[in-house]
């Protein structure tokens, strides 16, 4: 068989069952697949459905609209070369659960102004950079401290270790890769695990922002351009990673990337990412990818 649709029980779901696995099935066939017999990864938790079919795309789309009314991610993937060699992550709200310039204006009273720039440029009615530009603007003076508050806040999304950590034990490169800023990067690439880390630079006078940007290398084709730059490095072709992000400035790194996942999506990347975790945790990305909890690594 030449793919293979995982389902993933998000925790809403409960168990997955027999029942959803048939259902599955049926709309591959529907579409016109040959179907294989079904793997558990995890049992109750996560079911490989082997398949074969002249438009691969249809098929994987028949099988989540299928399943649309339950609480299960529906995820397709090329059985050749199924395990990725590169992982590349947004960070808010794909890693972590925060979006941290909003934390610090909750911090200090600006979260209506802030929020809705940031609202605006995930969703992709906003260029970014120059979103990012605003949202700096409105913290001219403040002290460094805030963003060290802001950090002590940082939630890591479930599953973020365990994705990590699992890939990095199986030879992947793993990298962080987001629009925000170094100073946050730095700190969640340490504590979750990843390998790299990229983001922008904030300008400081004294200890105290202007509420400029220094420098601004990660927008949404720089994100595109890094994960070429670290296949290339590595020997390997864009289409070879596995890349994970949320909004709307992630769109050129997920078409870049041979296996494309978006973790809760905003509906730019809703509509054109067809691997969507929207129930379970990260770590339906290592079940999409063939592993098993046996081989996850420990937190």
């Amino acid at each position: 068989m030449t793919h293979v649709l995982t389902l993933v029980a998000g925790p809403a779901e409960g168990r997955l069952g027999a029942a959803a696995i048939a259902t599955a099935e049926r709309a591959l066939r529907s579409a016109g697949a040959r179907t294989g017999e079904p793997e558990w990864l995890a049992a109750g938790a996560a079911c490989d459905v082997p398949f074969a079919a002249t438009a691969p795309g249809a098929a994987h789309a028949a099988a989540m609209a299928a399943l649309s009314a339950t609480a299960i991610d529906v995820l397709a993937a090329t059985s050749a070369g199924r395990r990725r060699p590169l992982l590349v992550c947004d960070m808010e709200a794909t890693v972590i659960e925060n979006e941290l310039l909003d934390d610090m204006a909750a911090l200090v009273g600006l979260q209506q102004e802030v929020h809705a720039v940031t609202r605006r440029a995930m969703n992709g009615e906003m260029d970014f950079a120059l979103s990012l530009r605003e949202r700096v603007r409105l913290f001219a003076g403040r002290e460094r401290r805030l963003l060290d508050r802001a950090m002590d806040g940082i939630r890591p999304v479930p599953g973020a270790h365990v994705l990590v950590g699992t890939m990095r034990r199986a030879g992947a490169l793993t990298a962080l890769v987001s629009g925000g800023f170094s100073i946050f990067v730095d700190r969640v690439q340490s504590e979750i695990g990843f390998d790299l880390g990229f983001g922008n630079q904030l300008a400081w006078d004294g200890d105290r922002l202007t509420g400029a940007v220094a420098d601004l290398p990660i927008t949404g084709e720089g994100k595109r351009a890094t994960l070429e730059r670290l296949a290339g490095e590595r020997g390997l072709a864009p289409t070879d990673a596995l890349a994970i992000g949320d909004g709307a400035n992630d769109l050129p790194m997920l078409r870049a990337a041979g296996l494309a996942v978006g973790y809760r999506p905003k509906p730019p990347v809703a509509a054109a990412i067809v691997n969507r975790i929207a129930h379970g945790d990260l770590t339906a990305a290592l079940f999409l990818q063939g592993f098993r909890p046996a081989e996850f690594a420990a937190v």
